[in-house]
């Protein structure tokens, strides 16, 4: 079938497997380029399909050269249907993988479930013996319980009061002022129980007392911060919350890890193009103006150039893991340089539709948002008649 992108807002329901084989070829070429990291040999990536858990597992994989497990939840092809994207990067992963010699299998299924970490355990158990890196980058809008079988919502809203500022419309560049009403209590509750730390907790508790976890293991979550601008809708609303949580969580893990010398990080890591972020409001006209800024800097980076970042120079640096004062590693650092800010500080006032192609980088978000679904890739033949029905090779 020839495979064109169709929008729905900000979704777009089609995936083209060859791009997406080559979005991971480019993004393990990179790895590569920068030369060997001494770091963990056996990885578990919780979340490790898109975003920063497939690059997380990228930069183990072709950078140490580790053996991975991957844990994600993804639509698998039907005839005249595509996959999800995760599904068809797992595809081409796990087949390069397997050129370089290198153990990678996946588990396709709700990692909150009780069920999957089960899984996940007997597969450490017979495959790996034990693993001395989880991460865990999961971003899903729900999440069942595992205990209390309750369906849980996330929300995206301000706390105490509504929200107005501008948005662009990434689509058509319209720029236009949004408002977004206040929370209640109910909608903190569950951002907090669906993005916050319980899961993450749970996974390292299920993974030590099933006794897979290395002497020395080590766990790290993403996080983000973000800039004043976004502020009342991200770090100080309901996600705000639910990110405080996790942040908090990182401090009750190491504790609970000390037995085998384990310490877990939160990494705050940059604002990128995602399906979650491009939900955002206010958040596609801040990255669009980032990446302007950013770019013209020469200090730009995306998903993989931020994982190997830090891999090399903070978790596997040689010697102590560096943090702020609140115990976090900090790899957005140069997304909140004071003079970055300033620059999208006084270009976001001045923002407008007539003016954002000349101060913003819309194509440039746009690029990245077609190349999260295997789209706008060079040496890709969209016009090409594509077979939609390829198999992760550890699942199907």
């Amino acid at each position: 079938m020839i495979i064109e992108p169709r929008m729905r807002g900000f979704i777009c329901l089609t995936a083209h497997p060859k791009g997406c084989e080559q979005n991971v070829k480019n993004q393990i070429e990179y790895v590569k380029s920068k030369g060997k990291i001494d770091g963990a040999k056996k990885v578990l990536v919780i979340g490790a399909s898109t975003g920063f858990g497939l690059a997380s597992r990228i930069t183990s994989a072709f950078g140490s050269d580790a053996a991975t497990i991957g844990v994600f939840f993804e639509k698998p092809p039907v005839e005249g249907k595509t996959a999800s994207p995760g599904w068809y990067n797992s595809a081409a992963f796990e087949n390069e993988a397997k050129k370089a010699g290198l153990y990678a299998k996946s588990i396709n299924g709700d990692a909150f479930s009780n069920e999957v970490k089960q899984q996940t355990i007997d597969m450490i158990k017979a495959d790996l013996g034990q693993v001395d890196l989880v991460i865990y980058s999961l971003a899903s809008p729900v999440r069942m319980h595992p205990v209390t079988g309750v369906l849980h919502r996330s929300s995206l809203k301000p706390i105490g009061g509504t929200f107005t500022n501008k948005t662009v419309d990434f689509h058509t560049g319209v720029v236009s002022q949004i408002s977004i009403e206040p929370a209640n209590q109910e909608d903190i509750d569950n951002t907090v129980v669906v993005m916050g730390g319980e899961d993450w907790t749970m996974w390292m508790d299920a993974l030590k007392n099933a006794g897979v976890l290395a002497n020395g293991a080590t766990t790290v979550a993403y996080s983000y911060i973000g800039p004043e601008v976004t502020e009342p809708v991200y770090r100080k609303g309901t996600i705000g919350r639910a990110k405080d949580h996790l942040e908090a969580t990182a401090f009750s893990i190491t504790d609970s890890l000390a037995s085998i010398n384990g310490k877990a990080y939160v990494s705050v890591n940059k604002a990128l193009v995602t399906q979650a972020s491009s939900a955002i409001p206010v958040i596609p006209l801040y990255i669009s103006l980032l990446y302007k800024t950013m770019k013209a800097e020469g200090i730009h980076e995306g998903c993989i150039e931020q994982m190997q970042r830090l891999y090399s120079q903070r978790l596997f640096n040689g010697s102590e893991v560096p943090t702020d004062d609140k115990g976090r590693i900090r790899i957005d650092d140069w997304e909140m340089r004071t003079d970055i800010q300033d620059k999208i500080a006084k270009l976001w006032q001045d923002a407008t539709t007539e003016n954002l192609s000349e101060i913003g980088d819309l194509p440039g978000y746009k690029q990245d948002f077609l190349n999260l679904f295997g789209f706008g890739f060079e040496g890709v033949d969209y016009n090409a008649d594509t077979n939609e029905m390829v198999n992760v090779p550890s699942i199907s």
